[in-house]
């Protein structure tokens, strides 16, 4: 499918969504830290506003990394504000009373197997699993893949996409990227075509309340708008 046709597609998914109040509610999770969850939950929910979503932010990683970023970004009135809550444990039935407020609900569930993640992923529309091409990061797909299933027999309606995130963006290190996404469907779990490579402007936006959307950087802009659009446009 084509970027336009993704495009073309995910405007009739949320038109849907807005018309029919369906709630979409995307989870980002995983069990390894460090492979850019919060910032793409953030991301996420920038782009997501700038389609005129009411979207909420659920931050159900313990560090508090979201709540932090939506508390800086909050305090800039040169951007639009999105609400947050922090929630923990078994936050199925906080997600289902929450769900007719918003149109987008992205929820950051932090790098750890926790009752939040496995709970919420029960409600959850869209689920987004971010691998960085590293082995440390991909040793963990097997207990991912046995969770999701696990989810996914409760959950049917449940999009599970994984993103190889923090790419290096030498061509020398290319076939590091089609490997992990190799081992991605090696376990079953479908990963997007889109991807993000190590660009500081990912750091810089994050410590000021910001996203990517909101930068100069061109290359950044248009990872996190293929993302969005391949895994929301994908249903």
């Amino acid at each position: 499918m084509t970027c336009i046709t993704y495009i073309s597609h995910l405007a009739y998914i949320l038109t849907f969504h807005l018309s029919a109040r369906e709630t979409m509610i995307i989870l980002v999770g995983g069990e390894k830290g460090g492979s850019g969850k919060s910032c793409l939950a953030q991301n996420l929910s920038v782009f997501l506003t700038q389609q005129e979503m009411d979207v909420l932010l659920v931050d159900a990683d313990p560090q508090g990394t979201t709540n932090d970023w939506v508390h800086e970004r909050n305090q800039n009135n040169d951007v639009r504000k999105i609400p947050c809550v922090q929630a923990s444990g078994n936050i199925r039935e906080t997600l289902l009373n929450l769900k007719d407020r918003y149109s987008a609900i992205v929820i950051d569930a932090g790098g750890q197997d926790s009752e939040a993640m496995r709970s919420a992923m029960l409600v959850s529309t869209h689920m987004l699993l971010p691998f960085r091409p590293k082995r440390r990061d991909l040793k963990t797909l097997d207990k991912m893949s046995k969770i999701l299933r696990q989810a996914i027999a409760l959950n049917p309606d449940l999009t599970a996409r994984a993103v190889i995130s923090q790419c290096p963006t030498l061509p020398t290190q290319a076939q590091r990227i089609l490997d992990a996404k190799e081992a991605c469907l090696s376990f079953e779990i479908q990963p997007l075509s889109s991807m993000t490579f190590t660009r500081n402007v990912y750091d810089d936006s994050d410590e000021n309340g910001l996203s990517v959307l909101e930068s100069k950087d061109a290359k950044a802009r248009q990872e996190v708008i293929n993302i969005a659009t391949e895994l929301l446009g994908d249903k």
